[in-house]
């Protein structure tokens, strides 16, 4: 198989470069120490919106009581202001404010900067009443709201605008037969978004096709290139920031399909082949922080509980550790209760199966249950594992299911869990590649919510004893 990565510093031949040649001297620069700080987070949108954010307060304050301040000296609203800034970028971040934009069919802005601004608005309210101090005047807020999401857009208009300008279209590559290729380039013939770079039959030819034309986006024109692609060179090309997208037609209309943009009056989606931002995995981890450390005055004394059971029906060892594959195949020692006979593997690694008489009998109801899967909160902690995810296989079953199951190792994009969708829908014997498609499921329509509901219907699964 090629080798698949990008030529280093491969540059379209129609490379736009709009600055003035001192400007694009300083940017050249500039461009290796700030590749280091983007890699580890680090955006010049930070600092915008964070002037942006502070500014809109000052310019409130004296737009309602000019330079004369009512009741508290100044130092008292330039804190107010600095932790209400503080306050808003953070939920900015975990909004995902921050995250690279798709070069083709990005959504628009202000509807989800209204959206967390709102949401750290109520937080300045919030923060007001549970430390007895305003941050600033309550009316305030109500036009800050307003006032904060135009000039956060604004901040963000800009910025596609220069990245555009600087980068030029979208440099795209059709990947279909000869009829739909053709009807896609006329519709992208008058598109100043995207230049049509070439097309391609064959999914086989697609990485050297998009390295010879240094495409920077893949437009899947029907159903069956997605099934040859994936989920390789698909995943290769997204690993490699390439934007792959499937046109959508009245078929793929009736599966349900929610995020259909728009371009040159194409329908699309965007295929999220590759794994959760950056901002949802650390959103997720506080998430599961939370809800641990907050648990854990009834979950520690379950724990010792179920700990001493164990260890006066089976003996011990009480605990029971196993090398299991986790988030980008790193590897980690899971804990459990350990809930079978000693030696149970002697013959080597196996399945469990419904009714497996390796199983101490007296502990069964603690696999129906899931109690045995406590002390792996250990393993969350840790932040080996999260509360909700695919749960962990061990590598030897991980080789054997990836001869049958394509894709498989996309379950390694994001942290293992404790319970996950598969589990809350499925049962021990549910086969590995519907598991898989819960698992993806759950990766491409991850939230909060959706957490949060997995854990409530965990509930539901351990009081039924459904396995």
């Amino acid at each position: 198989m090629t080798e698949m990565t990008r030529p280093a510093g491969a540059a379209p031949e129609a490379a736009v470069q709009p600055y003035p040649e001192v400007v694009e001297r300083v940017i050249g620069r500039a461009g290796k120490p700030l590749g280091w700080m983007w890699d580890r987070g680090f955006r010049f949108l930070f600092v915008l919106d964070a002037l942006s954010l502070f500014a809109s307060m000052v310019l409130i304050n004296l737009a309602r009581f000019g330079w004369t301040w009512p009741t508290y000296p100044r130092s008292h609203y330039w804190i107010g202001f600095g932790i209400a800034t503080g306050i808003h970028l953070t939920v900015n971040y975990f909004a995902g404010l921050y995250e690279r934009e798709p070069r083709l069919g990005y959504r628009p802005w202000l509807p989800r900067v209204a959206v967390a601004t709102g949401i750290a608005v109520a937080l300045d309210g919030l923060a007001a009443v549970l430390s007895d101090r305003y941050l600033m005047p309550r009316l305030n807020l109500g036009v800050l709201l307003v006032v904060a999401s135009l000039w956060l857009t604004a901040n963000r208009t800009i910025s596609r605008y220069l990245a555009n300008r600087r980068n030029g279209p979208s440099r795209l590559l059709l990947v279909g037969h000869g009829e739909a290729a053709e009807l896609a380039e006329r519709h992208f013939a008058d598109a100043n978004e995207a230049t049509v770079v070439g097309a391609v039959e064959r999914t086989s030819e697609l990485f050297d096709r998009v390295n010879a034309t240094d495409a920077t986006d893949v437009l899947l024109l029907d159903l069956s290139a997605f099934e040859s692609a994936f989920p390789e060179p698909l995943t290769a090309l997204d690993l490699e920031g390439v934007g792959v997208h499937q046109r959508v037609s009245a078929r793929e209309t009736l599966l349900g399909l929610q995020s259909v943009r728009e371009i040159a009056g194409m329908p699309f989606t965007r295929m999220r082949t590759h794994a959760m931002a950056s901002h949802q995995l650390r959103l997720k981890r506080l998430f599961d922080i939370v809800v641990v450390v907050a648990s854990a005055p009834i979950v520690l004394p379950v724990v010792a509980l179920l700990a001493l059971y164990v260890r006066i029906v089976a003996g011990s060892p009480v605990l029971f550790r196993q090398t299991r594959v986790g988030l980008r195949g790193r590897r980690f020692d899971v804990v459990k209760f350990r809930t079978m006979v000693r030696n149970a593997e002697e013959n080597g690694a196996q399945f469990s199966t419904t009714g497996d008489p390796r199983v101490v009998p007296a502990l069964r109801w603690m696999r129906s249950t899931r109690a045995d899967e406590l002390p792996q909160l250990w393993n969350v902690l840790r932040g080996e594992m999260s509360l909700v995810g695919p749960r962990p296989e061990r590598p030897e079953m991980i080789l054997m299911i990836e001869q049958d199951v394509a894709g498989y190792a996309r379950r390694h994009e994001l942290p293992p869990g404790i319970t996950g969708f598969a589990q809350i829908n499925g049962r021990y014997e549910t086969d590995a590649a519907f598991k898989l498609g819960y698992d993806l499921q759950y990766l491409v329509n991850w939230s909060i919510v959706l957490d949060i509901q997995i854990l409530l219907r965990t509930v539901w699964v351990v009081l039924s004893r459904r396995v």
